[in-house]
């Protein structure tokens, strides 16, 4: 039971983590819309989810970073861990200044993407909300 229990919640903890990093990538988008040569990037939700729960994700996930130096500060693990399998997105509308960002499309997405954030938090609520009336004594 206990081990069900794990399983269902460390798959949402794994679907709030990927929303919450792919909101950071779409948010860095936006907020460099007007950045020349910046290309405009996003991550395949659904393969990333599907890799974090067959293979788990330790909670240091990420590459490391090599220092080079005696002075340079260790960094234990990265905050992204699927940053480092971002896509870059090809512009329906190329830019002159290189850019590859369409608010358009940035803003589509970034609602979506917060839109799906909160339904698996209901979701969860009411999957916990569940299980608590399921153990409660009557």
């Amino acid at each position: 039971m206990i081990n069900q229990l794990n399983d269902a919640l460390g798959f949402h903890k794994e679907v709030l983590n990927l929303r919450q990093q792919r909101q950071q990538v779409l948010a860095g988008n936006i907020a460099n819309a007007d950045t020349p040569n910046f290309k405009a990037r996003d991550f395949d939700f659904a393969g990333e989810l599907s890799k974090a729960v067959k293979s788990g994700r330790p909670d240091h996930a990420g590459g490391h970073l090599a220092t080079t130096s005696a002075r340079h500060i260790a960094v234990a693990g990265s905050a992204h861990p699927s940053l480092h399998n971002l896509q870059y997105r090809i512009a329906a509308q190329p830019s002159m200044d290189g850019n590859t960002v369409e608010m358009e499309t940035e803003r589509v997405r970034f609602a979506d993407n917060a839109v799906r954030h909160q339904a698996s938090l209901t979701f969860l609520n009411g999957y916990i909300r569940s299980m608590k009336t399921a153990m409660q004594s009557e």
